[in-house]
């Protein structure tokens, strides 16, 4: 598998993102070994609320109930030189999408802007639900559907 630059896009960074850094981050270590490190990964979000910020607390308990560590991840907002960066640019739903987009009107640019689920559920528009404003349930959701993302494009990349 060749080595790619991948970046997950949400609102805050604080939620959705640093999830599918974190899961994304360890489905390759486990397909790759330590040809990971030959990859570049990271998180971004379409606001600076909360940059520099960990991520939320309960993101963390999710993620770590599955033996994903995210607690050393900080939010940044995603700027226009990534879209020179990343070859990917995974977002979590039509609104990052949007936001993502709008900051370039270069086709190349462009092209590399995708819904992280659209491998998952190719056709369907799918998004990742923010769940900021909700219970444990909606982090476990985004976890389950992350972490099958993420195996479904390392399927794709192979």
């Amino acid at each position: 598998m060749n080595p790619r630059s991948v970046l997950f896009v949400c609102l805050g960074n604080i939620c959705r993102s640093p999830v599918a850094e974190g899961v994304f981050r360890r489905a390759l270590v486990q397909r790759v070994g330590s040809d990971a490190a030959l990859w570049t990964i990271d998180s971004a979000g379409t606001s600076d609320y909360h940059a520099g910020e960990a991520p939320d607390q309960r993101s963390q308990a999710s993620a770590l109930r599955h033996g994903v560590d995210i607690s050393t991840l900080a939010s940044r907002p995603f700027r226009p030189e990534d879209f020179e960066k990343f070859d990917h640019i995974l977002v979590m739903d039509s609104s990052n999408h949007v936001n993502v987009s709008r900051l370039t009107e270069n086709p190349s640019h462009l092209a590399k802007v995708r819904l992280v689920l659209d491998v998952s559920f190719p056709g369907e528009n799918k998004p990742v639900p923010d769940p900021y404003y909700g219970g444990e349930h909606g982090f476990e959701q985004v976890f389950q559907l992350l972490a099958q993302a993420s195996e479904d494009w390392l399927d794709q990349w192979a």
